[in-house]
């Protein structure tokens, strides 16, 4: 019996499995568990159901191409080819395409990136901007050919002929498409500044309007320095682009309608309120005119001399009545000085001592009482024309 290595055993498994039409071209159903994608750009992971695991790997070739994020957990239908990988002898599923199940890829994806950029805020209400009343400059970032082009330039100049329309044409579908409305919209935002912008493209299918899905166009829509409208297929569609932009239309032709005013209304309003403020200017005329028709009819107009008399004999009389109150007013105050002038009087030491009173003195202190002198002492009597000093012989 032969003696084999194991590469040679590895190599000839491998062999037999690429022999195997059925392992060549196959769809294998599974959850996604231990999802790993390194900086090469090829991803590994393991599909697994109640009861089995199988390893996978998917080339950055491939996997370049995916439009979601595999996750862990996720169910998913992987074709591809199988085969034995030599060098750790497991086998493994190379796997060529990748798509969830029950669901498309892209309706993943647009799940997946809105979920990402609302957390970041690009889709917050108060980030979103009011469109300018009356804009002398529209951008418009759309494909050249086709109607959208043409819808926008008719309703636009219908409704308001002086704006001006500046294109900026792209492709709408393709590789390519995302790239260009990106850098149409920095155009408009920070090169040729404009009013308003308008970007979009006529309906299809999800795989149609995915440009307007990309990250990098709503990205740049987030970044746009001016209001944008986005304008992407028909009512029922709606993308990324719709979130993201400050006012969302759903058609094209509406998105001219919401860029511009409607000359033939703004000219109703104009009327109207020409026509109110020359009401409000007619009644304010007859208010006035009937305020100076009071004020000529008035006697101060008419007979403006009596009025300046009655006004003097008013001050006369008001004058006589304060002099008559000031006059009451100061005898009141003399009578009451009066009274206060005898109170004084009465209570004034030098009116006691020209009764015959005298105030004696000793040294510095008042005698009060003739237990504050002893004999011989010497006493200053104060009368009321001099003072006498004496000697205290007796006291009884």
């Amino acid at each position: 019996m032969a003696v084999h290595s194991v590469s040679e055993v590895n190599r000839y498994i491998k062999e037999l499995l690429a022999r195997e039409p059925v392992l060549s071209g196959m769809q294998v159903r599974g959850e996604i568990s231990n999802y790993k994608q390194y900086p090469s750009g090829h991803c590994y992971f393991t599909l697994k159901d109640a009861s089995s695991a199988l390893k996978c790997v998917m080339f950055r070739s491939r996997a370049q191409y995916l439009r979601f994020k595999p996750e862990n957990g996720m169910q998913v239908v992987a074709g591809g080819s199988l085969s034995v990988y030599e060098r750790d002898g497991v086998y493994q599923l190379y796997v060529d395409s990748l798509m969830p199940e029950g669901t498309g890829d892209l309706a993943v994806a647009f799940e997946q990136l809105k979920k990402k950029l609302s957390a970041e805020g690009l889709f917050a209400e108060e980030r979103k901007r009011p469109l300018p009343a009356f804009p002398k400059k529209i951008g418009v970032v759309t494909s050249s050919a086709g109607a959208v082009l043409r819808d926008i330039y008719r309703v636009s100049k219908r409704r308001w002929p002086a704006v001006q329309l500046v294109l900026y044409p792209v492709q709408v579908q393709g590789t390519e498409a995302a790239g260009q409305i990106a850098r149409g919209i920095e155009f408009f935002s920070r090169t040729y500044p404009v009013d308003v912008i308008i970007a979009g493209r006529g309906g299809g299918s999800m795989e149609d309007l995915w440009a307007f899905n990309e990250e990098v166009v709503v990205r740049a829509i987030a970044a746009a320095q001016v209001p944008l409208i986005s304008a992407v297929g028909h009512e029922t569609d709606y993308t990324l682009a719709d979130f993201a932009a400050d006012v969302r239309a759903a058609t094209p032709s509406q998105a001219a309608e919401l860029a511009v005013p409607d000359q033939a209304e703004v000219r109703r309003q104009v009327l109207a309120l020409k026509a109110q403020l020359t009401r409000q200017m007619q009644k304010e005329i007859a208010d006035r005119r009937w305020r100076l028709e009071n004020l000529l009819a008035s006697r101060a107009l008419r007979n403006p001399q009596q009025l300046l008399a009655e006004k003097r004999q008013r001050l006369d009389y008001l004058l006589e009545n304060l002099q008559a109150q000031l006059s009451l007013g100061l005898q009141g105050k003399k009578h009451r000085l009066d009274i206060l002038l005898n109170r004084l009087s009465a209570i004034n030491p030098t009116a006691v001592l020209r009764r015959g009173f005298a105030l004696a003195v000793k040294g510095d202190k008042i005698v009060s009482s003739v237990h504050d002198v002893a004999l011989d002492d010497e006493l200053m009597l104060t009368l009321a024309d001099g003072t006498l000093k004496v000697r205290t012989l007796d006291k009884s």
